[in-house]
């Protein structure tokens, strides 16, 4: 089987991608296509659900096309997707009823702050490890039942079938209505404990039972694709979110392994093992279930997420125009020897985990007369590293593990100006991996050890291969130093109103 390949489905936020790894865990190719972002109110974004579908399979098919490729070369097939992104559909004509509700929508809000202000948090919080907002499926779904016609009395009777988007790509690959543990933990439906659909939350929520999907192992033979799509059967044998996806890229399969991916946000994970109740306003989610063991394993994680990672390079380009392309910001960045005393909280739509603080705005001081556009781009790359450190403060914390390295990925991971500070500030190394397009490579994974083109983790971890560790070298009084400040600069960012 090792002449074969897995073909991993990378369904994201702004394209869907097809990626084809070999059994080294290298690319062989990849095919990618952008879809419409649909903005229909002010803090409302939908997508098309058939071009989410079309575009996968459009670029599926071209990667195989373009490496002279067939079914029968593909061992199996891993779907790794935007998590949250909620869709429904009418089960006898495989059409959604209406847009998916993007995991960034905002229009639940409301609802949320009536269930917590019902006192639901901590209920929410023990059953599901997750805080009550519209960021995930639960409160979306529900919004659809009571304002699409007709929807909730064909719910009820079971004509309807609702699932992320992992869920929306098997029914149409395999006609089967199934979806994994790791994206069942983002609905707010799901019992990460008794890994089951929740019937207490779903009364509150007023989600008819019928509609949910089968929750099966992220690693196992789920389905198999209809033979029209790509001339035989190919087994579909992985499912993960992408950031639970990424992780297992990043083979961090033993408690205490954490992986940042600078993307838009930064994501922040790190496997505990068992599911560890935070107390410090982080997100307890599966990270996954393999199947290939009996009973089946599943491991948890904690999760943080920073709202403004590459986003606020983007921001320096496109809002301040200090660079033409986001790739500049480094050399920018180091035409100085240090920020000169500026701190950068790029809170610009509030601060995300452990802070929590919808109100906080973007906030920079210390500047002066001899303030230069290279000492806002440092301070810039430095509110990155800062925001994600919080984050694994808060973890160790929680999980009362020592953090060894944090492994990277995402964009922003190929500056090297931010990485050597994310370890300073850490006080750990900071490794980047050969292979940076974990999701998708974590997506094969968890498929290939489905069909044991891939025969343990173990085998897997030993693909990882490091590019680049960046080691601390600050000293502990700077460091201490810096954190007081950054600490500072966090207070005045939430005290803005």
């Amino acid at each position: 089987m090792a002449d074969k390949f897995i073909l991993a489905l990378d369904q994201g936020t702004t394209s869907s991608r097809a990626i084809l790894f070999n059994h080294a865990g290298r690319i062989h190719g990849s095919a990618q296509q952008e879809f419409t972002q649909i903005f229909p109110n002010t803090g409302w974004v939908e997508h098309n659900a058939n071009e989410l579908w079309t575009s996968q399979l459009a670029v599926a098919q071209q990667v195989l096309r373009e490496q002279h490729l067939t079914a029968a070369d593909i061992a199996a097939i891993g779907i790794t997707n935007q998590r949250e992104t909620t869709v429904l559909w009418d089960r006898a004509t495989g059409e959604a009823v209406a847009n998916a509700i993007v995991w960034q929508d905002r229009r639940t809000a409301g609802l949320c702050d009536s269930l917590r202000a019902e006192g639901k948090g901590e209920l929410f919080q023990q059953k599901t490890g997750l805080v009550i907002d519209g960021y995930f499926s639960g409160t979306k779904l529900r919004w659809l039942l009571d304002n699409v016609p007709n929807a909730r009395a064909r719910a009820e009777r079971g004509e309807l079938a609702f699932g992320t988007v992992d869920s929306w790509l098997m029914y149409k690959l395999a006609g089967v209505h199934l979806t994994d543990t790791s994206n069942a933990s983002r609905t707010m439906l799901f019992n990460i404990h008794t890994l089951d659909w929740d019937d207490e939350l779903l009364t509150i929520l007023n989600i008819p039972r019928a509609i949910l999907p089968q929750v099966v192992p992220s690693s196992g033979i789920a389905a198999h694709t209809h033979a029209e799509f790509f001339g035989t059967p190919i087994p579909i044998a992985g499912i993960a979110g992408d950031q639970q996806a990424a992780t297992y890229g990043q083979a961090c399969y033993h408690s205490g392994m954490v992986k940042s991916t600078y993307g838009t946000g930064c994501f922040i994970l790190m496997n505990t093992g068992a599911a560890v109740t935070s107390q410090n306003s982080l997100l307890t989610t599966v990270g996954w279930t393999t199947g290939h063991e009996t009973p089946h394993k599943t491991d948890y994680m904690l999760e943080g997420g920073v709202f403004m990672g590459g986003a606020t390079i983007q921001w320096l380009r496109d809002g301040l125009g200090l660079i033409k392309n986001s790739s500049e910001i480094e050399e920018l960045a180091r035409s100085v020897p240090d920020c000169d005393g500026v701190s950068f909280v790029p809170a610009f739509s509030g601060l995300g985990a452990p802070h929590w603080d919808a109100y906080a705005r973007g906030t920079m001081l210390g500047l002066t007369r001899g303030t230069r556009a290279g000492h806002i781009a440092r301070a810039a790359l430095e509110g990155i590293a800062f925001q994600t450190a919080d984050v694994l403060t808060a973890m160790q914390k929680d999980a009362t593990l020592p953090v060894k390295e944090l492994r990277v990925d995402g964009g922003a991971s190929r500056n090297d100006l931010l990485m050597q500070f994310q370890a300073d500030i850490l006080g750990v190394p900071v490794v980047r991996p050969e292979v940076t397009e974990t999701t998708a490579l974590g997506a094969a994974y968890l498929a290939g050890l489905g069909v044991q083109f891939w025969t343990s983790q173990e085998e897997i971890a030993t693909q990882w291969h490091m590019e680049r560790r960046f080691d601390p070298q600050m000293s502990a009084e700077e460091k201490n130093q810096r954190l007081g400040a950054w600490a500072r600069a966090i207070e005045r960012a939430r005290a803005w109103v």
